[in-house]
């Protein structure tokens, strides 16, 4: 047998004598620093050792030189795996016994809540479970893969390795790649990138490893185009952390790339316990934040608000969730993690696609949801609840601008955005804050695609020198500016009321905006509310009747015929509008016009207002 290329021997694994089958290593060549096997290409027995250890051999040296095989001698070298050495010695160590292999199955053991009882015991006396259980719950089984999970905090100038594999796993970020809703939609377009803070080591805290971490798995899901959840659960930034250079930290990158993801991919927080400083930035940075009742929010924490002398306080005093659930920070309230994950996937659903086995309500029952009484409220969930699928529909920020109706449905079985005012909150006016929350909502379903249907029943913008000192101008011309730059399909069905500025607002700036403009038999229009327009257009006239009775019966009169002028099937005869339906028929008027519509771009718009 020779060599086959240029190098020293440095292990001779056969002895003059000794049989050895084809496919047998006789011996070992190192080349570049690496190690090559020389092997038999026949059976037969070892007559001669032509380079001893130590040989330097050019290409096709002899290295070993074979005799016949002997017929009844059965044996090979290098034994097979597992059985004696040639020499008399152990068993090799195959498989799982690997010292190399063991070493990495160890250390991710280490990691794992089965190894870390103590911390896990402490956290469910807490209520509540670990990042790991979050995880496994949120991904189908199987199907998470983890980056960096033998990563430990950057101390080991100030503490033992042994002590922060044991104490700081994975530097207390748990992150990877796994499928969501897999049995929905597939592996492809299940495919999630989660993350989540570990409460339990360091208290969540962002360190310097963690932060690569993010880095790293933010970097792949904008390659990959993957949504992102993200537990966020933690005190912010971490001090101690001995082996980062530099000196402030603030050239991490975590919040630069997460951010600019903003539009890119569906992005979802989930916040429970205690949420500060750097983990409420990367939460507030999110789509959609869903959070626990039990959850306090704060961009500083009690020892920021301490050491900016603030005052001392206790860390539940800080963003509890009945403020952060009713000032628009949190989108959906829940009530523990558990809730939290199921939303998490219930939630991502929208932006995976369309799902089969819907079921459509019954849609005749749609003619009775607006009174025939004008002045009568109603709640405007029942015509949401009753025109989408059933259990399809997803209320988003309901705690925040009341008077705005934001959620996330399905109409045989594709998933859309709903906008609609609420007329049982200052009749349905819009005010600042139904302006910020709408205005957003358009964006989120802009950037991933979700056409839009709105339910328009507004008497107009609110009014008033109080609401003006919140801004009104500024905030309600965002629904303008935002609706008119929309690349997704949209759809008004005017329900009552569309009067004025706001009714356009609703409709994208006009009544042809939309790909069609619709109303129920209940709809009215025009510039203003009938009362003020007649209370204003005819205020000579009503001034002239001295006995209020006679007066009021003239405005009702005015009223009424101003009314007959603008109600729904007046306004369609002047094509102002393009229909007036049985609302009944809304669904198919839905169905026929999103099915011919082109797929909306996704991942195209600059980014979503955090507000």
């Amino acid at each position: 047998m020779t060599t086959e290329l240029q190098g020293t021997i440095v292990d001779v694994l056969v002895v003059a004598g000794q049989s050895v089958a084809a496919g047998a290593v006789v011996a070992l060549v190192e080349s570049m620093k690496m190690h090559h096997e020389v092997v038999a290409a026949v059976s037969g027995v070892v007559v001669g050792i032509d380079a001893p250890v130590g040989s330097t051999l050019a290409i096709g040296d002899a290295v070993v030189t074979l005799g016949p095989a002997v017929e009844t001698d059965a044996g090979s070298l290098p034994p097979p795996s597992g059985s004696p050495d040639p020499t008399g010695g152990t068993p090799r160590p195959t498989g799982l016994d690997r010292p190399d292999l063991a070493e990495v199955v160890v250390r991710h053991a280490a990691g794992l809540d089965a190894q870390r009882r103590e911390a896990v015991e402490r956290r469910h006396a807490t209520g509540k479970r670990t990042a790991r259980e979050n995880v496994a719950d949120l991904v189908d089984p199987g199907t998470f893969v983890e980056y960096g999970p033998t990563v430990v905090a950057a101390q080991r100038r100030r503490r033992e390795l042994d002590d922060l594999i044991a104490n700081t796993p994975g530097d207390g970020l748990v992150g990877g790649i796994g499928d969501v809703n897999g049995e929905l939609f597939g592996p492809e377009r299940a495919k999630t990138t989660v993350m989540s803070y570990d409460y339990t080591v360091l208290a969540g805290t962002q360190g310097y490893q963690n932060h690569r971490k993010k880095d790293r798995l933010i970097e792949v899901a904008e390659q990959l185009r993957t949504p992102i959840v993200f537990f966020t659960e933690g005190g912010g930034g971490r001090p101690g952390d001995t082996d980062a250079p530099g000196v402030s930290g603030l050239d991490c990158l975590a919040f630069w790339w997460f951010a600019a993801l903003s539009g890119t991919v569906p992005i979802v927080g989930v916040a429970s316990g205690y949420c500060f400083a750097g983990n409420a930035a990367i939460l507030g940075c999110c789509d959609v934040v869903i959070a626990t009742e039990d959850s306090n929010i704060g961009m500083g924490g009690p020892a920021m608000i301490e050491g900016g002398g603030l005052g001392v306080f206790a860390p539940r005093d800080i963003g509890p969730i009945d403020v952060q659930g009713s000032n628009g920070v949190v989108d959906i309230v829940v009530a523990d993690e558990a809730e939290a994950v199921s939303v998490a996937q219930r939630y991502l659903s929208y932006f995976q696609g369309s799902v089969d086995g819907w079921v459509a309500p019954d849609q005749t029952a749609l003619r009775d949801v607006v009174p025939l009484d004008r002045l009568r409220a109603y709640d405007i969930r029942d015509a949401i609840s009753g025109l989408f699928d059933e259990d399809s529909v997803l209320e988003l920020r309901s705690g925040f601008g009341v008077g705005m109706v934001t959620a996330l449905a399905r109409v045989e079985g594709r998933p859309v955005g709903v906008l609609a005012n609420n007329p049982r909150h200052l009749g349905g006016a819009i005010d600042s804050d139904g302006s910020d929350k709408a205005a957003r909502f358009m964006q989120l379903c802009d950037a991933h695609g979700l056409p839009i249907v709105t339910l328009c029943d507004t008497p107009g913008m609110m009014v008033g020198p109080d609401v003006e000192e919140t801004a009104l101008v500024r905030h309600c011309s965002r629904l303008f500016v935002t609706g008119a730059n929309l690349s997704v399909p949209t759809i008004t069905v005017v329900t009552r009321k569309a009067y004025g500025l706001g009714a356009q607002a609703m409709m994208g700036g006009s009544t042809k905006a939309p790909l069609a403009c619709l109303a129920w038999p209940t709809g009215e229009f025009g510039g203003m509310g009938l009362e003020g327009a007649v209370r204003l257009g005819y205020r000579k006239e009503l001034a002239a009747v001295q006995d209020d009775t006679e007066r009021e019966a003239l405005f009702a009169q005015m009223v009424d015929r101003m009314y007959e002028h603008g109600k729904a099937v007046s306004i369609a005869s002047h094509f102002e509008i393009d229909d007036v339906i049985d609302p009944a028929d809304t669904r198919r008027w839905i169905t026929t016009l999103l099915a011919a519509a082109p797929e909306a771009p996704r991942g195209t718009r600059r980014n979503i207002d955090t507000w």
